[in-house]
């Protein structure tokens, strides 16, 4: 997701069983202010997380992603709307971007671009909000590649996993040093009303926050934190965004399983 998501390493080749597949979905997430957490000036929130994921492991996947949030704020309402859309190849190996944002009647924000891994390192080609190609030494994981790492960590019982992620944020330069903290695996029924059918009933899940720091910043507090129960299809549910200042809880109202290719990797 743009402002939340999300992302895979190698996999298992010997069986089927062990392979990581991520599942071609649509999902919608509704938002609301969490309570727990001081929210300074902000007083009410509320949005929706609309969220459409496709392709296969051999070709790629495609994401479209929209976040619309409203704030109600000591000095008025105000309207976030941010939109991703993205394809990432299946070897994880390149990965384009369009992100978009416009805050409260604020001129809008585009960066749209490439990346390409190269060498031990990755190079990026900007259109927006400038014509500009950038080159990092040093490697990163697109969002799918990530979301990958992080469930084979899970499914080997680690608590912890540490990857660089090139996701294109903000102005396309941001590479993050991401901290992933992941749960025992969750026994219980699903409590959300769209995950509450047999296969998801006996999948494995863990809970997971995956906390997002500006690399090469020294700050030791995160840029931001997503919390969430992750299926080992790559579905999320009992969403909570930490943006510092404030936090969102999302629950999961909807989910289409969508039609998957077969695919030999």
């Amino acid at each position: 997701m743009a402002a939340m998501m999300i992302g895979a390493a190698a996999f298992a080749q010997e069986k089927p069983a062990d392979r990581i597949v991520l599942v071609p979905h649509r999902a919608v997430y509704d938002l609301v202010l969490d309570g727990s957490k001081p929210s300074g000036n902000i007083e009410t929130a509320k949005g929706r997380i609309a969220y459409e994921f496709t392709g296969d492991a051999c070709e790629g996947y495609a994401l479209n992603f929209r976040q619309v949030t409203q704030l109600g704020t000591e000095g008025g309402p105000r309207l976030i709307d941010a939109r991703t859309t993205s394809f990432e190849a299946g070897d994880g190996a390149s990965y384009r971007f369009k992100n978009e944002s416009n805050a409260a009647g604020a001129k809008p924000e585009t960066v749209d671009g490439t990346a390409r891994k190269q060498g031990a390192g990755y190079e990026v080609k900007l259109r927006q909000p400038k014509d500009e190609t950038f080159r990092e030494a040093a490697d990163a994981l697109f969002p799918n590649a990530q979301m990958k790492a992080v469930i084979e960590a899970a499914r080997a019982g680690k608590t912890t996993l540490s990857v660089r992620l090139y996701d294109g944020a903000n102005t396309g330069k941001d590479v993050y040093d991401t901290l992933s903290v992941i749960g025992k695996r969750i026994e219980a029924k699903p409590s959300e009303a769209p995950l509450q059918r047999p296969e998801f009933e006996t999948m494995a899940r863990w809970p997971v926050t995956i906390s997002y720091f500006k690399a090469g910043s020294g700050e030791t507090t995160p840029s931001y934190t997503i919390a969430f129960d992750l299926y080992e299809n790559g579905i999320t549910g009992a969403l909570r965004l930490d943006y510092g200042s404030f936090a969102l809880r999302g629950t999961l109202t909807r989910l289409d399983l969508l039609p998957q290719d077969p695919c030999a990797k």
